[in-house]
């Protein structure tokens, strides 16, 4: 116990408690992703979806505890991390060599706030309803919480539609650059695949990015309504 203790106190343990954390949330990420994709098969999918979901009862909660948990390990590991690099190099470089350092890798301490920031207001608008008391009311005929009529209504805002799929975006770079990462500290990468690898990246964040997006969008230009 002490040795696997020790083991992630150090820097390559914390990078790889961040890619494990990291890969269970992109897990959770792509689930999410599906099931928001049901909204374009109508309100009673949609509605049973969400139902499904609900009747898990004290299983959901657990789950959610389980999602938080990750969350403040990763947040928590991805600080140590970067107070660790900082105190290892107190004074910058005089000639900086970022050129090969992707947008994704230079912006993912701020990227990863603003998401932290968008997935509070995300529970608050949609699972804890504090920002829309008036969702509480809303059921469809078959008396289930109509969580359909809830994203279309919350995305006829342009400004709200807009701010998420923004939000969105810097989730998936976050994304893009975690995946490429989770391979790199695993040292499953090489200078023969990382080209491949960093393709693939991209491709598996924008995959994500147009997933979540088609929703307001699709709501926006009123196919689903």
């Amino acid at each position: 116990m002490s040795s696997e203790k020790s083991f992630f106190q150090s820097s390559i343990g914390k990078k790889v408690l961040m890619a494990i954390s990291g890969i269970l949330l992109y897990g959770f990420v792509v689930a999410h992703m599906t099931g928001h994709l049901l909204m374009f098969q109508g309100q009673d999918k949609y509605n049973a979806y969400a139902k499904f979901l609900q009747d898990l009862g004290g299983l959901l909660w657990v789950a959610r505890i389980g999602l938080l948990v990750i969350v403040i390990v990763h947040i928590l590991t991805a600080v140590k991390l970067t107070l660790e690099n900082q105190a290892a190099r107190p004074v910058k470089y005089f000639n900086q060599q970022t050129n090969k350092a992707s947008y994704a890798s230079l912006t993912m301490k701020y990227s990863g706030l603003i998401v932290l920031a968008f997935i509070i207001y995300h529970l608050l608008h949609f699972t804890f309803k504090a920002t829309h008391p008036e969702f509480s009311g809303m059921m469809d005929t078959l008396g289930r919480h109509d969580v359909y009529n809830m994203m279309v209504v919350s995305f006829t805002n342009p400004l709200l539609a807009i701010a998420y799929i923004l939000s969105i975006g810097l989730l998936c770079i976050h994304l893009s650059h975690g995946f490429f990462s989770f391979f790199q500290t695993l040292g499953l990468n090489s200078p023969k695949i990382e080209p491949k690898l960093k393709l693939v990246s991209n491709a598996v964040g924008l995959g994500i990015f147009l997933g979540f997006a088609s929703v307001p969008t699709a709501i926006l230009l009123k196919i689903i309504s």
